[in-house]
């Protein structure tokens, strides 16, 4: 599969880069516990990251006119952000041209798992694969008259991809568990083990306190150490951009 990002002029300030496992909050919570969900670390790294070229400040009065959110640029930098459409929303515009496979959509969204205080970004679907348009990366405030920030070399944009029509071709149903049996036997095993392993987590000196928690999910086994049949993944390797010649 390829991601082509055509540059304008031959050359830009956006640096892309694949997003990193580690995220602030993961590191400063106690004991980094975040780390321990295999899903949310998986996520984190789930795509590109594009970088802000220069630090700047915004502020938003909370009105709906197109002045009412107001850029502060850092001094000798021209921000990349401006208010075009007006609602609080945050606009960065880039000079980037992506290509994707025939039938391969652009999936455009905030950094994944990084929070941003009263501010969300918002997230775009977009037909990669033909048309020669540029796209902006949007984010919309979430309350007035608070200054956010957005520091040089941070992530203010992730991109990742996904087959166009691919979940209309699913076919979602409800099933009651007992349907499958041998499920719903594990699962109902795996709920008790939960709750008798939360229990033991209260207790000092306890086994579930020195495991910290159970790894099941982590080591790709079922509680008895069965090894399922199709790949399990713990991290992942995205290759970087290859630099233009």
């Amino acid at each position: 599969m390829e991601l082509v990002c055509y540059v304008r002029d031959g050359n830009s300030d956006f640096e892309i880069v694949p997003a990193p496992s580690r995220r602030d909050w993961m590191d400063a919570a106690h004991e980094r516990s975040p780390y321990r969900c295999l899903p949310l670390v998986m996520a984190n790294r789930h795509g590109w990251d594009i970088l802000c070229p220069v630090g700047f400040t915004a502020i938003w009065n909370g009105g709906p006119a197109i002045d009412g959110v107001v850029i502060l640029e850092d001094r000798g930098t021209t921000p990349p952000a401006v208010s075009h459409f007006g609602e609080g929303i945050l606009t960065f515009r880039m000079p980037l041209l992506f290509r994707t496979d025939p039938g391969t959509d652009l999936i455009v969204q905030g950094p994944v798992n990084r929070p941003k205080d009263a501010i969300a970004a918002l997230t775009g679907v977009i037909e990669s694969d033909w048309g020669p348009f540029s796209f902006t990366m949007n984010w919309k405030f979430t309350r007035a008259k608070t200054a956010i920030r957005f520091e040089k070399g941070e992530p203010f944009c992730s991109l990742t991809l996904a087959r166009r029509g691919a979940l209309e071709e699913v076919r979602p149903k409800f099933l009651p568990m007992s349907d499958d049996p041998e499920l719903d036997a594990a699962h109902a095993e795996w709920l008790a083990s939960r709750e008798r392993f939360n229990e033991d987590l209260k207790v000092k000196g306890s086994a579930a306190r020195k495991a910290g928690w159970q790894k099941h999910y982590q080591r790709g086994v079922d509680l008895h150490g069965n090894v399922k049949p199709f790949p399990h993944l713990t991290k992942t390797n995205l290759h970087p951009f290859e630099p233009i010649e």
